[in-house]
């Protein structure tokens, strides 16, 4: 059993479709925010001479998200698959959104659709003139009908309506369920920095939003916001304790770090944090489980209608936005507090010996480098 799943590579297949998902996530999650953050709605059709600007950003940032059940179903496909496996996972994802089996329905039918398409690969045999057919025409035509079909008339049902149970649970919670739920998706929004238990959690969060629950992927989205800024407040926190938790090389990472954090971009810390991952890791959770309580419990379990964006999520919460921006302001204050104080004094001589490098760079004179 144990060899099975290891070479059905369940999770690999699920975090390589996700990478690829990630893009299209942040591109169309910041066309939306701007649109929205600016008056745009999203609308069903645009229809010449009667949308503006920025409802043409919110409609086709919309129209883009709503059909990530057909992108997360195609790029597990096509990593099962290959080439070959790229429309069976995208005829099974629209199957998916047509029998409203949403995002759950999309990552189910990808595992269908690419087996099927290696199937196909492996198993059927064509004459030697039609070889050259099997990765444009046999397969995809195959491995489409089989697996759209298995998703309208076998899974597509079950999946959606266990997605409509999993809704109103979720819809149901309130006070301490919502305290409970944000500490736990803080957390691992946060500990592995954009790794796999990150990226599950985002599918996760997204499968909620495309069922119109909208705190959870606010709160994941808002930790990686925040973290940065929280690794930047730090340093600020430590000079006030009288301390030096950070090398020259350090300093100028955070220079990089905030600003992509502003953006929603937590890769940035990822250098601070490896340089003392106990500790880093640590800070960063406790930060991330205030933000998520703080959200998750004065929103009410309602957030952002964009999956992306940063700051720019906050306009699109409408009347709750502060409550975003205290889940924010938490984090930071909780992340750079507990680093400040936690995080190790960085010897003195370590830090003038930064400076002394940069100092022998500067004065490296380029008539000095001979060429042989």
């Amino acid at each position: 059993m144990n060899n099975f799943w290891k070479k059905a590579n369940f999770k690999g297949h699920l975090l390589t479709a996700i990478s690829y998902m990630i893009p299209i996530v942040c591109g169309a999650g910041f066309i939306i925010a701007i649109g929205m953050a600016f008056g745009g709605k999203a609308q069903d059709a645009l229809v010449m001479g009667e949308f503006d600007f920025f409802q043409a950003m919110a409609t086709l940032g919309g129209k883009a998200l709503g059909l990530l059940p057909v992108i997360i179903s195609t790029g597990i496909a096509f990593s099962i698959a290959g080439k070959p496996g790229i429309a069976p996972g995208f005829v099974t994802g629209l199957a998916s959104v047509a029998i409203s089996a949403g995002f759950i329905g999309g990552i189910l039918g990808g595992y269908i659709a690419g087996w099927l398409a290696f199937a196909v690969l492996k198993y059927v045999k064509v004459p030697s003139w039609a070889k050259g057919l099997m990765p444009t025409l046999i397969v995809p035509f195959l491995a489409s009908l089989a697996s759209g079909l298995i998703m309208v008339y076998i899974i597509g049902t079950p999946v959606a309506w266990f997605t409509t149970w999993l809704t109103n649970v979720l819809t149901s919670m309130n006070g301490a369920s919502n305290l409970i739920f944000g500490l736990v998706l803080g957390v691992l929004s946060i500990v592995d920095f954009g790794g796999p238990i990150n990226k599950t959690a985002f599918a996760f969060a997204l499968t909620l939003q495309a069922q119109g629950i909208n705190g959870p992927v606010t709160a994941l989205q808002l930790t990686n916001t925040a973290t940065p800024i929280g690794f930047g407040f730090a340093y600020l926190v430590a000079k006030l304790l009288r301390k030096n938790i950070y090398t020259r090389d350090e300093v100028e990472t955070l220079k990089s770090a905030v600003p992509m954090g502003v953006v929603n971009i937590v890769e940035g810390s990822i250098p601070i944090v490896m340089n003392d991952i106990v500790r880093g890791v640590v800070a960063a959770g406790m930060g991330g489980a205030v933000e998520g309580a703080i959200l998750m419990t004065l929103s009410d379990g309602k957030g952002a209608t964009v999956p992306f964006g940063g700051f720019l999520m906050l306009p699109t919460m409408g009347a709750k936005w502060w409550v975003g921006l205290l889940a924010i302001a938490g984090n930071v204050f909780v992340t750079g507090v507990v680093y400040a104080i936690i995080k190790k004094n960085v010897p003195l001589d370590a830090t003038l010996a930064d400076e002394a490098n940069v100092k022998e760079e500067d004065d490296l004179n380029l008539d000095d480098i001979q060429v042989m």
